[in-house]
Parts: structure tokens; sequence; C-alpha cells
């Protein structure tokens, strides 16, 4: 995926501009991407944050999953 980052006047990272053929193919992979748009309540943040201490003291319980997007 070849990405562009956009930049302010400091030099600072603000946001990242994404070719629309990749864009497309990230749409395919997850349909509803567009809808995700408000944050997460409280709780599901919580069980994030727990999720990730698990794996943090556990990392060899970690399945890694091989999946790329391709286009």
């Amino acid at each position: 995926m070849k990405l562009q980052m956009i930049q302010d006047s400091n030099g600072e990272d603000m946001g990242v501009f994404i070719p629309i053929k990749e864009w497309l193919a990230i749409k395919n992979l997850y349909p509803d991407i567009e809808e995700i748009s408000k944050d997460l309540p409280k709780w599901e943040k919580d069980l994030i944050d727990r999720r990730l201490e698990e794996i943090s003291q556990n990392p060899e319980r970690l399945i890694k999953e091989k999946k790329s997007l391709k286009s």
C-alpha cells in the first residue's frame, strides 16, 4: 500500500492519504468502514483494555492472523 503522510507546517504528521485503489480494497474487506465514526462505549473500551493487558502478560497465547490487503 502506498500511503502519503500529510504534515502540518511544523512537520508533524496530521493525516494519511490513501490512494483510491487501496481504499476500494479496504472497503471490500470492511464494507461498513465508512459507518464507523462513533466513539466506543466505555464498557467496550474497558473490555479492550483488559484484553490488551492479558495479551501483554501472556503474549505466547496470541494467535497471529495471516491476512493481507490485496488490490
